[in-house]
Protein backbone atom coordinates (compact mmCIF):
# COMPACT_ATOMS: atom_id res chain seq x y z
CA UNK A 1 0.00 0.00 0.00
CA UNK A 2 0.65 3.58 -1.53
CA UNK A 3 0.61 6.05 2.53
CA UNK A 4 -0.46 9.53 0.93
CA UNK A 5 -1.30 12.61 3.01
CA UNK A 6 -3.93 14.60 1.35
CA UNK A 7 -3.76 18.50 1.37
CA UNK A 8 -6.54 20.99 0.19
CA UNK A 9 -8.28 23.34 2.24
CA UNK A 10 -11.46 22.09 1.35
CA UNK A 11 -13.45 19.47 3.49
CA UNK A 12 -15.32 18.12 0.84
CA UNK A 13 -12.18 17.81 -1.69
CA UNK A 14 -10.26 15.80 1.03
CA UNK A 15 -13.24 13.48 1.66
CA UNK A 16 -13.42 13.13 -1.53
CA UNK A 17 -10.12 12.36 -2.66
CA UNK A 18 -9.70 10.12 -0.14
CA UNK A 19 -12.85 7.85 -1.00
CA UNK A 20 -11.70 8.03 -4.74
CA UNK A 21 -8.12 7.03 -3.52
CA UNK A 22 -9.18 4.16 -1.00
CA UNK A 23 -11.46 2.42 -3.44
CA UNK A 24 -8.47 1.89 -5.41
CA UNK A 25 -7.05 -0.44 -2.95
CA UNK A 26 -3.53 0.54 -3.89
CA UNK A 27 -3.41 3.50 -1.73
CA UNK A 28 -3.82 4.22 2.31
CA UNK A 29 -4.63 7.68 3.36
CA UNK A 30 -3.35 8.59 6.76
CA UNK A 31 -3.35 11.89 6.67
CA UNK A 32 -4.87 15.57 5.81
CA UNK A 33 -4.21 19.12 6.11
CA UNK A 34 -6.37 22.26 5.38
CA UNK A 35 -3.17 24.25 5.27
CA UNK A 36 0.19 24.39 3.55
CA UNK A 37 1.62 24.42 7.41
CA UNK A 38 -0.14 21.20 8.18
CA UNK A 39 0.87 19.55 5.14
CA UNK A 40 4.45 20.01 6.14
CA UNK A 41 3.98 19.02 10.13
CA UNK A 42 2.41 16.09 8.51
CA UNK A 43 4.79 14.87 5.84
CA UNK A 44 7.52 14.92 8.50
CA UNK A 45 5.58 13.39 10.95
CA UNK A 46 4.03 10.84 8.99
CA UNK A 47 6.41 10.25 5.98
CA UNK A 48 4.11 9.47 3.42
CA UNK A 49 5.47 7.90 0.49
CA UNK A 50 3.24 10.66 -1.50
CA UNK A 51 1.61 14.11 -0.75
CA UNK A 52 -1.10 14.92 -3.08
CA UNK A 53 -1.04 19.08 -2.69
CA UNK A 54 -3.66 21.72 -4.08
CA UNK A 55 -1.84 24.83 -4.78
CA UNK A 56 -4.25 27.27 -3.95
CA UNK A 57 -3.47 26.81 0.15
CA UNK A 58 -4.27 29.01 2.83
CA UNK A 59 -0.96 30.51 5.06
CA UNK A 60 1.57 28.91 3.49
CA UNK A 61 1.13 27.87 -0.74
CA UNK A 62 1.43 24.35 -2.32
CA UNK A 63 4.16 26.02 -4.12
CA UNK A 64 6.35 26.77 -0.71
CA UNK A 65 4.86 23.70 1.16
CA UNK A 66 6.03 21.08 -1.50
CA UNK A 67 9.20 23.06 -1.11
CA UNK A 68 9.75 22.34 2.14
CA UNK A 69 8.17 18.82 1.87
CA UNK A 70 10.76 18.54 -0.47
CA UNK A 71 14.03 19.95 1.40
CA UNK A 72 12.80 17.48 4.46
CA UNK A 73 15.37 14.08 4.70
CA UNK A 74 12.31 11.83 3.86
CA UNK A 75 11.19 9.72 0.73
CA UNK A 76 8.19 11.98 0.51
CA UNK A 77 7.39 12.87 -3.43
CA UNK A 78 4.86 15.29 -4.02
CA UNK A 79 1.80 15.17 -6.54
CA UNK A 80 0.15 18.51 -7.52
CA UNK A 81 -3.70 18.04 -8.42
CA UNK A 82 -4.75 22.07 -9.56
CA UNK A 83 -6.67 24.20 -11.46
CA UNK A 84 -4.06 25.88 -12.68
CA UNK A 85 -2.41 24.73 -16.10
CA UNK A 86 0.16 27.72 -16.42
CA UNK A 87 3.48 26.32 -18.17
CA UNK A 88 5.86 28.67 -16.08
CA UNK A 89 4.47 27.54 -12.88
CA UNK A 90 4.02 23.04 -13.79
CA UNK A 91 7.98 24.16 -15.06
CA UNK A 92 8.79 25.65 -11.75
CA UNK A 93 7.48 22.89 -9.55
CA UNK A 94 8.72 20.08 -11.35
CA UNK A 95 12.29 21.98 -11.43
CA UNK A 96 11.99 21.94 -7.83
CA UNK A 97 10.84 17.96 -7.61
CA UNK A 98 7.60 17.76 -7.54
CA UNK A 99 6.34 14.27 -9.32
CA UNK A 100 3.15 14.71 -10.32
CA UNK A 101 1.14 17.18 -11.49
CA UNK A 102 -2.63 16.94 -12.75
CA UNK A 103 -5.37 19.53 -13.69
CA UNK A 104 -8.44 18.99 -11.46
CA UNK A 105 -10.27 17.43 -14.38
CA UNK A 106 -8.45 14.87 -14.66
CA UNK A 107 -9.86 11.17 -14.48
CA UNK A 108 -9.59 9.24 -11.38
CA UNK A 109 -7.44 6.65 -12.33
CA UNK A 110 -5.23 9.46 -13.20
CA UNK A 111 -4.27 10.27 -9.65
CA UNK A 112 -3.74 6.98 -8.74
CA UNK A 113 -1.14 6.59 -11.54
CA UNK A 114 0.31 9.64 -10.85
CA UNK A 115 0.73 8.55 -6.96
CA UNK A 116 2.46 5.56 -8.04
CA UNK A 117 4.67 7.09 -10.50
CA UNK A 118 5.37 9.36 -7.86
CA UNK A 119 6.23 6.81 -5.31
CA UNK A 120 8.44 5.12 -7.27
CA UNK A 121 10.23 8.06 -8.31
CA UNK A 122 9.44 8.92 -11.62
CA UNK A 123 7.38 11.87 -13.10
CA UNK A 124 3.72 12.10 -14.00
CA UNK A 125 1.98 15.06 -16.21
CA UNK A 126 -1.27 14.73 -17.14
CA UNK A 127 -2.07 13.85 -21.11
CA UNK A 128 -4.36 17.25 -20.85
CA UNK A 129 -1.92 19.03 -20.36
CA UNK A 130 0.19 20.26 -23.80
CA UNK A 131 2.74 19.66 -25.43
CA UNK A 132 4.64 23.07 -24.86
CA UNK A 133 4.53 22.35 -21.36
CA UNK A 134 6.92 19.18 -21.82
CA UNK A 135 8.81 21.60 -24.18
CA UNK A 136 9.33 23.89 -21.94
CA UNK A 137 10.18 21.88 -19.25
CA UNK A 138 13.09 20.79 -21.78
CA UNK A 139 14.32 24.05 -22.27
CA UNK A 140 16.72 25.82 -20.35
CA UNK A 141 15.55 28.19 -17.66
CA UNK A 142 14.56 31.72 -18.96
CA UNK A 143 13.54 34.63 -17.21
CA UNK A 144 11.22 33.96 -14.40
CA UNK A 145 11.25 37.59 -13.11
CA UNK A 146 11.64 38.91 -9.45
CA UNK A 147 13.75 36.41 -7.29
CA UNK A 148 11.84 35.97 -3.62
CA UNK A 149 13.30 34.62 -0.61
CA UNK A 150 11.22 31.84 1.18
CA UNK A 151 10.33 34.42 3.81
CA UNK A 152 9.19 37.11 1.26
CA UNK A 153 7.16 34.69 -0.37
CA UNK A 154 5.38 33.43 3.01
CA UNK A 155 5.24 37.12 4.21
CA UNK A 156 2.92 38.07 0.40
CA UNK A 157 0.63 34.70 0.55
CA UNK A 158 -0.49 36.02 4.11
CA UNK A 159 -1.00 39.92 2.60
CA UNK A 160 -3.23 38.39 -0.13
CA UNK A 161 -5.14 36.58 2.47
CA UNK A 162 -5.77 40.13 4.16
CA UNK A 163 -3.75 39.53 7.70
CA UNK A 164 -2.33 42.46 9.11
CA UNK A 165 1.09 43.39 10.09
CA UNK A 166 0.91 42.65 13.47
CA UNK A 167 -0.50 39.70 12.85
CA UNK A 168 1.82 38.35 10.24
CA UNK A 169 3.76 38.93 12.36
CA UNK A 170 2.91 37.00 15.23
CA UNK A 171 2.53 34.32 13.19
CA UNK A 172 5.89 34.21 11.68
CA UNK A 173 7.73 35.18 15.03
CA UNK A 174 9.03 37.98 13.51
CA UNK A 175 8.76 41.89 14.50
CA UNK A 176 5.97 44.30 12.73
CA UNK A 177 9.23 46.25 11.37
CA UNK A 178 10.59 43.37 9.53
CA UNK A 179 7.18 42.91 8.00
CA UNK A 180 7.37 46.09 7.50
CA UNK A 181 10.80 45.80 5.70
CA UNK A 182 9.72 42.67 3.19
CA UNK A 183 6.80 44.04 2.14
CA UNK A 184 8.99 47.44 0.85
CA UNK A 185 11.04 44.81 -0.77
CA UNK A 186 8.21 42.81 -2.33
CA UNK A 187 7.02 46.45 -3.58
CA UNK A 188 10.31 47.21 -5.14
CA UNK A 189 11.36 43.49 -6.92
CA UNK A 190 7.34 43.62 -8.24
CA UNK A 191 7.82 47.36 -9.18
CA UNK A 192 4.78 48.06 -7.91
CA UNK A 193 3.34 51.39 -5.46
CA UNK A 194 0.08 49.75 -3.67
CA UNK A 195 -1.02 46.67 -1.94
CA UNK A 196 -3.50 46.03 -4.37
CA UNK A 197 -1.97 45.92 -7.83
CA UNK A 198 1.18 43.99 -5.63
CA UNK A 199 -1.21 41.28 -5.25
CA UNK A 200 -2.81 41.54 -8.80
CA UNK A 201 0.95 41.15 -9.92
CA UNK A 202 1.92 38.35 -7.82
CA UNK A 203 -1.14 36.32 -8.38
CA UNK A 204 -0.64 36.69 -12.24
CA UNK A 205 3.10 35.77 -12.22
CA UNK A 206 1.96 32.65 -10.20
CA UNK A 207 3.91 33.68 -7.10
CA UNK A 208 0.81 33.28 -4.75
CA UNK A 209 -1.99 31.34 -5.21
CA UNK A 210 -5.12 32.53 -3.55
CA UNK A 211 -9.04 30.72 -4.01
CA UNK A 212 -11.31 33.30 -5.62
Amino acid sequence: MIRVVIADDHHLVRQGLRALLENSHEVQVIGEAATGYEAVELAEKLQPEVVVMDLSMPQLDGVQAASRILELNTPTQVVVVSMHADTAIIQGLVRRGVKGYLLKDALSSELVLAIRSASAGKLYLSPTISESVMNMLLSPTGDSGPTLTAREREVLQLVAEGYTNTAIATMLSISVKTVEKHRANLMTKLEVDDLATLIRVAIKRGLIFVDK
